[in-house]
């Protein structure tokens, strides 16, 4: 008899809505960072029509409320592949690979995302992954103690991992089965209060550095935040210190722009809770900082010359504020002005991606519907050019965030290795190049307009 199974996109979305709903139990002052977003969102769209009126034209509004990232650190190879596996039931696949070292972390990174923009319409939940990288760990007893850890630990319950195989084997999950896998796998990334290890050697991988001792010391990979969309991360960033939420110095990213670029990210500071150590058969308390609350700007995507300019400036304002900190912010504003900050101009340039379709009946100027070619129309307004969304994440305002929250200096070392063919060994497949992804859905959407045009030429 035929299966009938659950679409993953519906799948992602249970999950999304369940991890959610965990994570405001586990960190109340998440559910207060929720309250201002959506505060932040109303009171954006109620004032600019024009960007409700893009929003809805694009399928956007319905999934603003949805909107969410989550971030998690894995110990292991295998770890990183069994995740994956998870991620796959949900319609999620590995997108770039970013490496943190160049900013002293010891991890390195992929974003577990759906890669067409019909599944990230439906369900736009994403998942930033760390793999611990123990060859950065210089002493050869604690990299050991830490491998004994991981090694005793097993991530996935034994029903979460069944239900995985079912999935595989039989391309799907029915309702009932997707129902309790979702229960199955939230549970993986709760918090956990008994750490693993022992006081002692918590305090040696937390000396080494703290995500260490976050990853190595507990039975999972707990969720470390879920983040957000705003449409004015400006003002979320006003009403969190309006309101005494320990909010970092800077939004990471590019400043404030009429169009906005890539990504833009703000969050409240870790908060200390208190954990249990066993030491000798003896419960010892202590405490432990690494979850926050982040929030997230989004923006169109960049093309490989945008991203190249952008990295160029981003560069360039890390140099400066070395000899200038108190200036940041300015000297960002001064850098990026070079960067257009027009739609039209970033079309011409090339500088970002754009999803093109044939304007509605009645939106288009008569004289557009004669013939011209494809920059008239254009201009003309029988054709449209939105802006794709960028999904993705920025290597830098990721090291920043982390850098910000958990309490080290901030320092910018960009001497750090990368492992990337290390990283897709450990998870047994190439990640996906974004640059592709953008550039198929820019073309597909020009294939279309041209047969829309050529079929009522």
């Amino acid at each position: 008899m035929a299966r009938d199974l659950v679409s993953p996109n519906m799948i992602r979305a249970a999950f999304a809505d369940a991890m959610s709903q965990m994570y405001r139990r586990e960190v109340p002052l998440y559910g207060d960072l929720i309250t201002i977003v959506d505060d932040v969102n109303r009171r954006v769209l109620s004032t600019r029509p024009e960007l409700r009126a893009a929003m809805e034209r694009n399928g956007e509004m319905s999934r603003l409320v949805a909107e969410r990232h989550g971030a998690i650190r894995v110990g292991t190879p295998e770890e990183l592949r069994l995740i994956k596996r998870a991620f796959v039931v949900m319609g999620m696949h590995a997108v770039d690979y970013y490496d943190l070292s160049i900013a002293g972390l010891p991890v390195h990174s992929t974003a577990f995302r759906p890669t067409d923009s019909a599944a990230l319409k439906l369900s736009p939940f994403r998942v930033f992954v760390s793999l611990l990288r123990l060859d950065l760990i210089a002493d050869e007893s604690l990299r050991k103690s830490a491998l004994e850890a991981l090694a005793a630990r097993e991530i996935f319950s034994s029903r979460a991992k069944k239900l995985i195989e079912i999935a595989e084997a039989e391309n799907g999950l029915t309702q009932d089965e997707a129902d309790e896998f979702v229960t199955e796998a939230v549970q993986t990334f709760r918090w956990r209060q008994h750490a693993t290890v022992t006081r002692q050697t918590y305090q040696r991988l937390h000396a080494t550095h703290r995500l260490i001792a976050d990853i190595v010391s507990f039975a999972g990979p707990h969720i470390n935040h879920l983040t957000p969309r705003t449409l004015d991360i400006d003002l979320v960033q006003a009403e969190m210190e309006a309101r005494a939420i320990g909010a970092k110095q800077h939004i990471e990213g590019p400043p404030a722009r009429r169009v906005p670029i890539l990504l833009r990210q703000t969050s409240f500071k870790a908060v200390e809770e208190p954990i249990l150590f066993r030491d000798a058969d003896k419960e010892r308390a202590g405490t432990h900082t690494a979850r926050f609350g982040e929030v997230e700007q989004r923006g169109i995507a960049l093309t490989p010359k945008g991203r190249a300019l952008y990295d160029r400036l981003l560069d360039r304002t890390i140099k400066q504020s070395k000899h200038r900190p108190g200036d940041y912010e300015a000297i960002l504003a001064e850098s990026f002005s070079e960067f257009p900050d027009d739609e039209a101009e970033l079309r011409r340039q090339k500088l970002a991606y754009f999803h093109y379709h044939r304007a509605k009946p009645g939106q288009a100027s008569a004289q557009g519907e004669i013939a011209g070619d494809f920059e008239q129309r254009l201009a003309a307004g029988v054709i449209v050019a939105e802006p794709i969304t960028y999904e993705d994440f920025l290597p830098v305002s990721a090291a920043g965030i982390f850098q910000s929250n958990l309490g080290a200096d901030g320092t910018d070392n960009r001497k750090g290795s990368s492992a990337r063919q290390a990283f897709e060994e450990a998870l047994g497949e190439p990640v996906r190049n974004p640059f592709v992804l953008y550039g198929a859905e820019e073309q597909a959407s020009l294939q279309t307009v041209r047969l829309a045009t050529e079929a009522q030429a």
